[in-house]
């Protein structure tokens, strides 16, 4: 890290010292928001009421330009020292949807200091976080030499495919760096965006009776034989490459030969040429499975058909360790008394970094586990001091003007 950012950092910091203390103030304010917003259903593609939620918090909050895009994403502005919608400005984001179906039980609950419920942190705190950082960021009190759009995302989990992000950083004219906020946690900095492919194949065939039609191609068996195959697809270690069949199935009842099977494969790497090579090989597999079980048809029976296709596309990137932005990370992050930590994961961030636009994904504080469980948690544990962290990341990257 250069002096000239370690100082900026340093200038910053000190400077946000009353915003920081405001943000202690309304710790608790913050942690209801949170469990306000668990507790709306917002599974992926389903994100509207709890988009709404936030679309009015940050029409009080006084953001400027209000809206819903066509993604469904939230967004509002606050202005920096110029009004020009087409000047840079910093991307805050944090995801709306949950990975929960829509009759998942939202209900939190406590358990001893902990909160429990299904997304109170991945991802109640981040939007959380990112409402109270909107109302601290205000333009009077803390203001910055660029705007600062506050973006709660849909899309984000699964095969949601990161749409809304995708959406977002299409639409915006001039991002000149993004942060996104997901879950707990004040030490980890995300520079490296884990890119992923999903597939699905798909066998067809005539099907039949289990005994009378036995000898046609048996489609199941050819999702099995392609799962095998992918399954020991020898992977590289550097750079890291992961390969899953996370799903497969087919056939309408135990008595009869399916005319249909499937798979679905998530292959993931933080560099898109490993995706490229890997996804010839998932090709390749399930090719080799439908010629191997057609080759054990009987004579005259008509052959299966297969075909891959595409379900999702996450792109990778990575933004280097002493990169400006990642720079400034690492020292807010000592300077709020933590150890900083750089990871990988694939968040809304993959699409900035994709794009080549500075970004990082931080945690908004506190501590949580059993992310995606009905047993997720939260712990308060000093949460404050990862919402302080988050601000002088944000006010960094904005380039704090003045603060009182």
């Amino acid at each position: 890290m250069s002096v000239d950012t370690a100082a900026a950092a340093r200038r910053t910091h000190d400077a946000l010292a009353r915003a920081r203390a405001r943000l202690v103030a309304r710790d608790a304010e913050t942690v209801r928001d949170q469990v306000t917003l668990a507790e709306i259903p917002s599974p992926t593609g389903e994100e509207g009421e709890r988009g709404a939620w936030v679309a009015r918090r940050f029409a009080a909050l006084g953001l400027r330009d209000v809206r819903v895009d066509a993604a469904g994403n939230v967004i509002g502005r606050r202005d920096g020292e110029s009004r020009d919608d087409r000047a840079p400005r910093v991307a805050v984001c944090a995801h709306l949807d949950t990975v929960f179906p829509r009759d998942t039980p939202l209900r939190v609950r406590h358990d001893g200091r902990r909160l429990v419920g299904p997304g109170i942190g991945d991802n109640g705190r981040g939007l959380a976080a990112m409402l109270a950082l909107a109302e601290v960021l205000d333009g009077d009190h803390v203001r910055t030499r660029h705007a600062i759009e506050f973006v709660a995302t849909t899309g984000e989990e699964g095969l949601g495919d990161l749409r809304g992000a995708k959406r977002y950083f299409a639409d915006a004219p001039a991002v000149r760096a993004a942060v996104a906020l997901d879950g707990a946690g004040d030490e980890r900095i995300v520079h490296r965006a884990v890119g992923s492919r999903r597939f699905r194949a798909t066998f067809a065939g005539p099907g039949g009776h289990s005994w009378a039609a036995f000898g046609v191609p048996n489609a199941v068996h050819a999702a099995a034989r392609a799962a095998a195959a992918i399954a020991a697809l020898p992977l590289d270690d550097a750079p890291r490459v992961t390969v899953s069949v996370g799903r497969i199935g087919g056939g309408i009842c135990v008595n009869a030969i399916p005319a249909d099977g499937w798979l679905e494969v998530d292959l993931r790497s933080t560099f898109t040429r490993m995706l490229d090579r890997y996804e010839q090989s998932i090709r390749r597999a399930v090719h080799a499975a439908a010629l191997e079980e057609n080759a054990t048809r009987a004579e005259g029976t008509p052959p299966l058909t297969m075909r891959v296709e595409v379900i999702g596309d996450r792109p990778g990137g990575e933004l280097a360790a002493d990169a400006p932005l990642v720079a400034g990370a690492l020292a807010m992050t000592r300077l709020v008394g933590r150890a900083p930590e750089l990871g990988s994961a694939s968040t809304d961030a993959n699409v900035p970094l994709g794009l080549g636009v500075p970004a990082i994904a931080i945690g908004a504080g506190g501590r949580g586990g059993e992310a995606h469980t009905p047993g997720e948690w939260f712990e308060n544990a000093e949460g404050a001091v990862g919402l302080g962290r988050a601000l002088g990341i944000v006010a960094y990257a904005a380039e704090l003007t003045s603060a009182r």
